[in-house]
């Protein structure tokens, strides 16, 4: 899995981001956005360790890779996604899923 933080998205990020999520529903412009790439049983498992951990809104993002690989948009203030990546890297590490 590669997980990444981005503080204050640009205008340009949200846009990417709004084009290339599942729902239809524009986000405001988060405080922080983290990024979680992996295979698909990793990505529900992300997604369900997030969601517990702390309150965040998560989305998937589309793309087309041929690995069948998954990008999980975490949106959130930057302390909730800074603490739900956090705990799905701890979880990873000792595969505690």
């Amino acid at each position: 899995m590669d997980c990444r933080i981005i503080k204050s998205p640009g205008e340009n990020t949200m846009a990417i981001l709004n084009r290339r999520k599942s729902s239809k529903e524009k986000l405001d412009k988060p405080d922080a956005i983290g990024l979680v790439q992996g295979k698909l049983i990793e990505m529900i498992c992300a997604t369900d360790v997030a969601e517990k951990a702390v309150g965040v809104t998560i989305e998937d993002i589309r793309g087309s890779c041929p690995q069948n690989m998954i990008l999980l948009a975490i949106f959130g203030d930057t302390a909730s996604v800074v603490a739900a990546i956090e705990e799905i890297k701890r979880r990873e590490k000792n595969n505690e899923w």
